[in-house]
């Protein structure tokens, strides 16, 4: 009787260390996430696609200042080649549930220009539960490669 209970109690504790890892996993995917949905909106950018940058920015379509900015950073960012990103800082640390905040990146078309710096308004939605999606609501103009991001864009 004694062994069937230390065996079901290391069952238990297995069981329980398989489901937090698995959910401190999710949470930590976070960033990766946020990180892969910012360096996908810089290379249509790079591209001069406003219009998918159009499409992955929540609500753009239906804002005429985001319209507008996407196809003036589009059209002025526009350059062939592969897009390497030099730099990245999230948007919010470790969290477990949903945060809004700028994320910085600085990209560059590989040998061919400067560093492109811009700020990214981003909005981490969800929980560890029921998981995390990311949400592109903003992007900046290029800004000076000190400079930090403008309260407004």
């Amino acid at each position: 009787m004694r062994r069937s209970r230390l065996i079901a109690l290391i069952v238990v504790c297995l069981a329980v260390f398989v489901l937090v890892s698995g959910l401190l996993a999710r949470a930590f995917s976070g960033d990766s996430a946020e990180q892969s949905a910012v360096t996908a909106l810089v290379r249509d950018e790079a591209r001069g696609n406003a219009v998918a940058m159009i499409a992955t920015i929540k609500g753009c379509a239906s804002s005429p200042a985001c319209r507008e900015r996407a196809q003036y950073d589009a059209a002025r960012l526009k350059h062939a080649g592969s897009v390497s990103v030099i730099d990245y800082n999230a948007s919010t640390g470790f969290s477990l549930g949903s945060t809004l905040g700028t994320a910085r990146v600085a990209w560059e078309i590989v040998t061919q220009t400067k560093p492109v710096v811009q700020c990214v308004r981003v909005r981490r939605a969800g929980n560890i539960f029921s998981g995390i999606t990311i949400e592109l609501l903003e992007i900046s103009k290029r800004i000076n490669s000190g400079s930090d991001c403008p309260a407004r864009y």
